[in-house]
């Protein structure tokens, strides 16, 4: 087994490497040629040979379908003819050895066929996905507009299956309509021109049956459309999921979901129908065809004989098969396929980044950086340019700062350095290998060593060197694995400060020549920050080329020059001591920040260029004092391995299945439902019964003819019940896809409903791509191959009864053979579905990591090309996909093994039925032995593919079983309660904390231990501390995002008492990393459309966002791309603070809000805050100090305990405190600065004198009397 698919999945390597071959020539024809290149092409090259030898398969399976009623005939024709002589018998034995052959040679046949044809699907679908992904990875960002993450996980799950699926049927395009004719012959030549009725009903259901597949396909691209939104949808919404649940916006998004969802049904509802006519038309075509030749055979005064009407009815059957079942789902899957190569296609042929390479020099002096003239747009379309006439140059071992305020241009610089920009007119001259640092820090689903390594080899020593002068050391000892820790997708496991420097100690490793760096220092405190310039920056890379886009001015002084960038335009060039001599604007900004620490090396000169120094040595507060008492477990969001996801095991239970038919219906339509399955059934088997009346009631062997029956009589009746069986074929079809397309909607909703009252930790835990596989795949299931797969096991198990009983009343003795046979079904069943129920649940869960790794792909594309890691990438791609189709190649086998023994039993039961009648002759008549063979040889097909529907129902049902398993989460509290606090709550904006302890789960460590705190109305908090010291854990605490222990009051309100919406509302939060949904700006500041639009142009005014939505071409009906890329990251930030304005609340959080903002904007901000939030009580986390300096008190938190608390400038009278080592590790000048800003604020507040105020300052927790006033307050 092991060399079986070892050797199949290196087929399936190459298969996908040599279609790719064939498309990008494909595409290079075309280019020559002016036209659009053709996918279809591409892959008609490239399996075209190896697909038509399967058609051979085909052919000889079709043609033994033919040649065996033939036999059939002549085996009844004996019976009819009895002879006793030898000869005759030794004839009828030949006849039914040739049967016996043709049955036999037809159950490996066909299963050699299908082994085949799925598989040259799996690798069509393979080479399909690996495309894809390829095309990922080259993606331009004017591409990536056009198209969203949803898109192309929607491409990947449910597109690339019709490729599966097709390949099945594809040859029945042309042996339908072969058989058909072939067919008819043989008809002819057995009851005349009586055929051609038959015949006309299958000649007219063939354009019918086409038509209803070209709608159908319609149907489906529009469906696929509406998917690809909702998926898209999907994911931003999972994840965003932490700030939709702080800003309380699930009922929005729920209606925008649900309303998506609504017309994504409604279109597949539509195709329900359609294919519930088609499958419906294969159940009563027989009927029709039968009854339409033997009324016109009877009408034209001929009569009937037993032979005659088996070998009808059984060459019918042959041709049945294959016109209205195989040849309608050849044309609808067809259709399906064409559909999704042209969404393929079109993604495929999107633009790529140019393969922009920079020259690469063996001697390292040349390595240079130059930039000439350069003008670049982000869209054409727009008339701005991101860029305009930029020129600078930088050589081995310079350093250069690019600042500028929001939106200026920086990080559009390093993208068009990078070649993401498309470069529009003048020079880049890149010699050297490069490193790049994005703004928001891009882990990858692993290890912290791996994603550190990314892919290099593990050197100790240089490993230890980056860990080190990336502050990484004291923070990896704290994870339970070091850096062996799975950090999950989206780096769960790590603070937003620790994936800055993991993602920054991945581009130190690489040992490139050039670095990029996009604003790392924003996402650290002032000590890590200083420790990563001064050790990182200016040790480390000293002999590298720098570009560092910063607003951190302290450091510029170190840069050999400085690029000033305003509108995508330089406004300034030069060096620290060229700017101060010149005047420029820029000077004002410096004026605090002229000095720079002095070398600490005694005897060391000033130098001019800061990269060669040798920095301050000092303790670093972040890196030695509070790092050892974390080591109890208090980290920011512990966790220390993305668990795996659970796959259930057993068969399903009978709970799953009652509670998917009830979701789509109550009990009296199921009800309904069952009747009209047992009406259609008992009127089919009826009107069998009423074919073979009259040539099983002559007994007497050696009979001619049948006996003459009533003739109005037994054509009213025949008519009567053929009506019957088609109108109930056609509303049971109508009806299972009613009520099983309901269910899916519901369930749908459910889990949609679940996923919105999960918590957090959830989120953090399970990774987007294994939520999107519920909502992709598994949905997928639901509303598609379920209720189909159902509809016919439901047929054919009701079909396979009626054979059966008919078969027993008309000759009781062929219960003897069929009781073990059934035994023996029942037990092959459970062997085969205990193995492929567990393979489908390991299919199920094998395909998560594939959407997870191009999700994590696409949010790190400008990292992973910057380091020319695409093949690498792209080879972790292919290994996840190979897993999933190792489970997938495990079910396909399983499946072919069980029906072929299903096949081989129920043709040794032909076998045995054909030489019995032989032996019994003399004691049955034609009739009989017709009836028996015919049933036998339907019950071969028949009763194996009854048989694996329903194991492929339950294996599907395990999509069910996931979707529920999603719908039965843990919820967090509930949204409302019984006890709504007054509208105008919290008008003071009073919080307290008492005693309080929080973790993130309940196996987790605390990451705040005994916190008690008053914060009074109006007060502004500054909230610091190192990396995992609690802050943001503080910030999650009240917003309830996990139930804390203790309790939180909120103007005399328990938060824990509240519905979280009631409190969550009442609580404005600009987050550490800005989101954005795509929609229009007016939805994303007001999804609830609560405010004017004067309301909402006054909010962006204030946040200076006016100008710049005013300028975008539909203004405020804008649609953004996804996850508002098209704006800076600043820009976005402000988005979210003209949110917090609109919402005019008592409480306003901050959380690192301006980390990724010029100093300008961040005074711009604090300013907006201090006018437009004088009445609130304000929060803030920040790793600037100067931002909180002025606040009214700070927190000091480390190690989830309040260690200081009080006015900052007492505070700072404290020199064994942990916030006045903080305050001096930021620079003897910054520091003075924040001290004197400081010491302002507490006199401008009038507060008494300094002797007196110290006496004071010790830790300001609550005092004995301000509890006892808290307590004596009126409580709700």
């Amino acid at each position: 087994w092991v060399k079986i698919l070892k050797k199949v999945f290196l087929s399936i390597l190459c298969a996908s490497n040599l279609c790719a071959l064939y498309w990008d020539k494909e595409v290079q024809k075309a280019k020559k040629r002016g036209k659009t290149p053709h996918l279809t092409k591409a892959i008609i090259l490239c399996y075209w040979k190896s697909y038509l030898v399967f058609g051979i398969f085909t052919m000889i399976e079709e043609t033994l379908k033919i040649v065996q009623p033939i036999f059939l005939g002549k085996i009844i024709n004996y019976f009819e003819h009895y002879d006793s002589s030898d000869e005759a018998l030794n004839f009828a034995y030949c006849y039914a050895a040739a049967l016996s052959v043709c049955t036999l040679i037809l159950a490996i046949m066909h299963h050699l066929y299908f082994y085949h044809v799925q598989r040259a699907g799996m690798k069509l679908r393979v080479a399909m996905c690996h495309m894809i992904y390829r095309k990922a990875l080259r993606l331009s960002n004017v591409a990536m507009a056009k198209t969203t993450t949803g898109q192309i996980v929607n491409l990947l799950s449910n597109d690339v299956n019709k490729f599966d699926q097709v390949t099945i049927f594809l040859h029945f395009l042309w042996a339908g309509p072969i058989q058909a004719v072939a067919v008819t012959v043989l008809l002819w030549m057995e009851i005349g021109a009586s055929c051609l009725a038959g015949m006309a009903v299958l000649i007219i259901l063939l354009p019918v049956q086409t038509c209803i597949g070209r709608l159908f396909s319609s149907l489906r691209s529009k469906t696929a459309a509406l998917t690809d939104v909702r998926i898209r949808t999907m994911n931003e919404v999972i994840s965003g999921m932490k700030i939709i649940k702080m800003y309380a916006w699930e009922k929005s998004f729920a209606e925008l979901v649900n309303g998506l969802r609504r017309k994504e049904i409604a279109m597949v509802m539509k195709s329900s129908y359609l294919r519930g006519l088609n499958l419906a038309s294969f159940f009563v075509a027989s009927k029709i065809t039968v009854f339409m030749t033997f009324m016109a055979y009877v009408l034209l005064g001929k009569v009937i004989s037993a032979s005659r009407v088996f070998v009808a009815v059984s060459l019918y059957g042959a041709v049945r098969l294959t016109v209205t079942l195989f040849f309608p789902a050849a044309v609808e899957r067809v259709s399906e396929a064409v559909v999704s190569i042209r969404r393929i296609k079109n993604f495929l042929i999107l633009d790529e980044v140019s393969h922009f390479k920079p020259q690469l020099h063996a001697n390292t002096e040349n390595v240079i950086l130059h930039v000439q003239d350069l003008t670049c747009y982000w869209d054409k379309s727009l008339e701005s340019p991101a860029l305009q006439q930029l020129s600078f140059t930088v050589r081995r071992g310079e350093l250069l700062a690019v600042i500028g305020p929001v939106g200026a241009g920086k990080s559009s610089l390093l993208s068009a350095v990078l070649g993401e920009l498309p470069k529009d007119k003048g020079l880049i001259n890149v010699t050297g290998r490069i490193a790049y640092v994005s703004q928001q820090p891009w882990v990858f689903s692993g290890t912290v060593r791996s994603n550190i390594l990314f892919d290099k080899e593990y050197e100790k020593e240089k490993y230890e060197k980056v860990l080190k002068v990336c502050a990484l050391k004291k923070d990896l000892e704290l994870l339970e694995n070091g850096d062996l820790t799975v950090i999950g997708d989206r780096g769960a496991t790590l603070s937003g400060g620790q994936k800055a420097r993991v993602n920054l100690a991945r581009a130190v490793y690489q040992d490139a020549d050039i670095y990029l760096l996009d604003d790392p220092l924003s996402a650290v405190d002032a000590e890590v920050g200083r420790h990563l310039f001064e050790k990182c920056i200016c040790q480390a890379l000293h002999q590298k080329i720098s570009v560092l886009v910063t607003h951190q001015l302290q450091y510029l002084r170190a840069a050999n020059q400085i690029l000033i960038l305003k509108d995508g335009k330089m406004v300034g060039k030069g060096t620290y001591a060229e700017f101060l001599r010149s005047g420029i604007d820029f000077a004002s900004l410096l004026k605090k920040d002229e000095e720079v620490e002095q070398l600490s090396v005694p005897g060391t000169p000033n130098l001019k260029s800061a990269r060669s120094r040798t920095f301050s040595e000092s303790s670093v507060w972040s890196q030695d004092s509070s790092v050892h008492s974390q080591k109890d477990g208090a980290a920011e969001n512990a966790l220390a391995a993305m668990p795996e996801e659970s796959r259930s095991e057993g068969k399903i239970n009978f709970k799953v299945y009652r509670k998917y038919f009830t979701a789509g219906a109550n009990y009296f339509v199921i009800f309904i439902l069952v009747v009209f399955n047992i009406l259609a059934q008992v009127s089919c088997w009826e009107a069998n019964h009423q074919e073979k009346l009259n040539v099983t009631t002559n007994g007497n062997n050696g009979a001619n003819e049948t006996e003459h029956l009533d003739l109005n009589f037994y054509l009213g009746i025949y008519t009567g019940l053929t009506v019957a069986t088609i109108l109930f074929g056609i509303i049971r079809s109508l009806l299972v896809f009613q009520v099983l397309v309901n269910s899916g909607q519901t369930l749908h909703n459910k889990m949609f409903q679940s996923i919105l009252k999960a918590p957090v930790l959830f989120f953090d835990r399970n990774p987007i791509g294994r939520i999107l596989n519920r909502f992709s795949k598994d949905i997928g299931h639901l509303d598609d191959l379920l209720p189909l797969t159902f509809l016919d096991f439901v047929q054919t198990l009701l079909q396979i009864f009626g054979v059966v009983a008919v078969a027993v009343a008309v000759i009781p003795w062929i219960l003897i053979p069929l009781i073990p046979l059934f035994i023996l079904f029942i037990f092959l069943r459970r062997y085969f579905l205990d193995t492929s129920r567990d393979i489908k649940r390991l299919e199920s869960t094998t395909r998560s990591p594939v959407f997870s790794h191009l999700s994590s792909s696409l949010q790190g594309l400008w990292t992973i090309r910057a380091l020319k890691a695409e093949e690498r990438f792209q080879k972790l791609f292919d290994a996840h996909q190979d897993l999933h189709s190792e489970a997938w190649f495990l079910f396909l086998t399983t499946s072919r093994w069980f029906a072929v023994r299903l096949d081989a039993i129920c043709a040794i039961f032909v076998i045995v039925v054909a030489f019995g009648s032989l032996l019994l002759a003399k004691t049955l008549n034609a009739g009989q032995v017709g009836l028996a063979l015919s049933y036998a040889i339907t019950l071969m097909g028949t009763f194996q593919w009854g048989v694996r529907q329903s194991a492929e129902v339950e294996n599907l049902m395990i999509s069910v079983e996931r979707v529920m398993e999603y719908t039965e989460l843990e919820k967090e509290a509930p949204w409302e309660t019984n006890k709504h606090p007054p509208p105008e709550w919290p008008s003071q904006g009073m919080i307290a904390f008492e005693n309080v302890n929080f973790t993130y789960s309940l196996d987790g460590p605390l990451v705040l231990r005994h916190l008690s705190v008053l914060i009074k109305p109006k007060e502004k908090v500054g909230i610091v501390g190192r990396t995992g010291a609690g802050k943001s854990s503080l910030i999650a605490a009240l917003f309830r995002l996990a139930e804390p222990e203790g309790r939180i009051w909120i103007d005399k309100y328990l938060t824990s008492e509240l519905g979280l919406h009631d409190l969550r509302k009442k609580i404005s939060i600009i987050p550490q990393e800005p989101v954005l949904f795509t929609g229009t700006m007016r939805k994303n500041l007001d999804p609830f459309n609560e405010y004017t639009d004067e309301e909402l142009w006054n909010a962006l005014e204030e946040v200076q966002l006016k100008e710049v939505v005013e300028d975008l071409p539909n203004k405020m009906e804008m649609q953004l791309a996804e996850s508002g890329s098209n704006f800076s990251v600043g820009q976005r930030q402000l988005v979210c603070l003209a949110r917090a304005v609109l919402k005019k609340n008592r409480i306003l959080i901050i959380d690192e809000a301006t980390a990724n903002v010029d100093p300008r904007t961040d005074e711009f901000i604090q300013k907006t805050i201090r006018e437009k939030f004088a009445h609130c009580t304000v929060l803030t986390i920040a790793h600037r100090l100067n931002t909180i300096i002025d606040s009214d008190r700070i927190m000091v938190l480390d190690a989830g305990r309040l260690k200081e608390y009080g006015e900052p400038y007492i505070l700072l009278q404290e020199q064994d405190g942990l916030f006045y080592k903080m305050v001096q590790q930021v620079g003897k000048t910054e520091a003075a600065s924040l001290i004197e800003t400081a010491k302002r604020v507490i006199l401008e507040e009038g507060i008494i004198k300094f002797v007196s105020a110290v006496c004071l300052s010790q830790v300001s927790i609550f005092s004995k009397d301000q509890w006892i006033n808290f307590h004596n307050m009126p409580l709700r």
